[in-house]
């Protein structure tokens, strides 16, 4: 028994260490230890210790310090010891430059005959004459018609009133940077203004709500992560997650990825689409530092049910971020256009910040979206400060430095230039032939439309066959619609060029005779793009997806071996 009155005390205070000590004092545990030890050195003991802690320290990180799943870990591991093997990475290596010779840039980007890259600056200037020759050379490349709404998404205004308008404004600012507001007053009044008449549309409070004009969608989603990161940080939470459904827009991964965050994905209902509210409300922890719904998903055009979404951020004292990247410019004019949807913004207690693209459906040019906050100790974490550079105090409210004023200004003009009428009476015309073309798929036999759409965008898969030779079939037809995965579908994101009289009807009767030739012999498989489409999706190992993706980035940068040598012209 211990001799000392601290010992006597600890163990009158903890029955508990009286019988550890017992167990040790009566040579239980401590011969076994001993004679275990009884024919290493003293370093050996020392080695073992140190090997052993090193061991069960990444262990333990393994199983439980990482930002993926232990299944996952334990699959991807897998793979990549099995890919070692001789006999097995022979065969990959062989299917793999099989793949990676469809996704080169003389198959995907083939040019005209005569046509070659340059690599070099041209030795003399060209005249503006000379430029816009070749302007209308590398126009005529465009083989896909999205004027006449043969392209799901991607352009989603394109009149020529508008383009007249917003060109003349963007000369005004060419030159113009927001990062230098003393210099150009007036863009900061727009880009303030942008601001301020996007809160006023998601009901965010005149005195607290606020946000920033980003370069799109993913900066928004980006910005909106890092700053309930940093919120997270200051409340001691070391690994911050975002729990988000698994139809989220990939920006989320992206931002988990840039900024250590842990993703932690939720399902969603396999009938509805929309996210699973139980299976987000178990997925919530200690270092849970933003919960997401989407407005729409941009796969399937339901609406995760943002009210209950907010509850939950609000029982637990947890962010709740909305991404109506997609959506954003319809929804608040829905109601108004015959279409009411459920609340979603910032009038649902517990929503503390909203994504939405202007360059979507709010018409302006490429390259503008906003991120707002319902107050104002939310945008602060956002803001970076370098208070000591020695080029005076940096102070950015977003990634980037400089930006282009132009775009700000443009998208400033887009925004006066059709006014609330305008896009009411936009978002009606969308809506409808959304609609129309979502009952029209429901008659067609053979296909399905995925859950019930509620925005602008229609999904379709099948049961009877392969749904990429659909889109294949579609491609042949002039049609240029989005490939879909986890399940296997295709859809449509309607947009004012799909308003026009008879795109919808075209689209319709293509659908119905693509699906006719496809019953011909309904177990063919896709070929082609599709083909690879499906194959991706069947591969267990992603780190196969991964290289293949990676292929097709650098055939977007890929000049080939024809390049133009001395820089003297552009085509021949």
């Amino acid at each position: 028994f211990p001799t000392t009155p601290r010992l006597l005390l600890q163990v009158y205070h903890n029955p508990g260490y009286l019988i550890i000590y017992d167990i040790f004092a009566n040579n239980l545990a401590t011969k076994w230890v001993n004679s275990s030890c009884s024919n290493l050195l003293p370093h050996e003991i020392i080695i073992i210790t140190v090997i052993t802690i090193f061991f069960t320290f990444n262990l333990y990180n393994f199983i439980f310090e990482n930002d993926k799943s232990f299944f996952e870990r334990v699959k991807v591991g897998f793979f990549y010891h099995a890919k070692r093997l001789p006999i097995i990475r022979s065969i990959v290596k062989q299917q793999m430059e099989s793949v990676l010779n469809e996704v080169s840039a003389e198959k995907l980007f083939p040019l005209k005959s005569g046509m070659h890259y340059l690599n070099k600056l041209p030795i003399r200037g060209k005249t503006h004459l000379q430029i816009d020759r070749v302007v209308e050379e590398y126009l005529s490349l465009d083989d896909v018609d999205w004027k006449n709404g043969n392209v799901s998404g991607t352009v989603y205004g394109g009149d020529a009133g508008l383009t007249d308008v917003i060109t003349k404004v963007y000369k005004k600012f060419a030159w113009s940077n927001p990062l230098h507001p003393e210099v150009f007053p007036g863009l900061r009044k727009m880009e303030a203004e942008i601001v301020r008449i996007s809160c006023e549309l998601f009901n965010g409070n005149p005195q607290t709500s606020c946000g920033s004009v980003t370069i799109g969608g993913t900066e928004s989603i980006l910005l909106a992560c890092k700053t309930y990161r940093d919120w997270a940080y200051g409340k001691g939470i070391q690994k911050p997650e975002i729990v988000c459904p698994v139809s989220v827009h990939a920006a989320f991964e992206k931002a988990a990825h840039y900024f250590r965050m842990k993703l932690v994905h939720v399902p969603v209902d396999s009938v509805t689409r929309k996210v699973n509210v139980s299976a987000m409300k178990n997925a919530i922890s200690r270092n849970t530092c933003m919960l997401v719904g989407s407005t729409p998903p941009f796969p399937h055009g339901v609406l995760d049910p943002i009210t209950e979404i907010a509850a939950l951020g609000m029982k637990y004292n947890i962010p709740v971020h909305v991404d109506a990247c997609l959506g954003g410019f319809l929804l608040p004019f829905m109601s108004d256009a015959g279409f009411p949807v459920p609340p979603f913004d910032f009038s649902v207690p517990g929503v503390t910040s909203i994504s939405a693209d202007t360059h979507k459906y709010g018409y302006s040019p490429k390259g503008s979206s906003v991120v707002l906050y319902s107050d104002k100790k939310w945008i602060h974490y956002q803001y970076f400060v370098s208070p000591d550079w020695q080029g005076g105090i940096y102070a950015t409210p977003m990634f980037a430095g400089s930006r282009s004023g132009a775009i700000i200004a443009a998208c400033w003009a887009t925004m006066m230039y059709f006014g609330r009428e305008g896009y009411v009476n936009r978002t009606k015309k969308i809506i409808t032939t959304a609609r129309y073309i979502e009952q029209g798929l429901r008659k067609i036999e053979y296909i399905y439309v995925l859950g019930k759409p509620e925005m602008s965008v229609v999904a379709l898969g099948s049961l009877d066959f392969d749904v990429f030779r659909l889109s294949t079939e579609l491609v042949k037809r002039g049609w240029n619609l989005n490939n879909l995965q986890f399940p296997a579908s295709i859809h449509i994101c309607c947009t004012m060029p799909h308003t026009h009289p008879g795109v919808a009807d075209r689209l319709l009767q293509d659908i119905r005779e693509s699906v006719d030739i496809i019953m011909s012999d309904p177990k063919a498989k896709a070929t082609g793009a599709g083909a690879i489409y499906g194959m991706a999706q069947s591969i267990p190992d992603r780190s196969i997806v991964t290289e293949i993706s990676h292929g097709f980035i650098d055939a977007l940068y890929d000049t080939g071996s024809k390049s133009v040598a001395n820089g003297n012209g552009y085509a021949k």
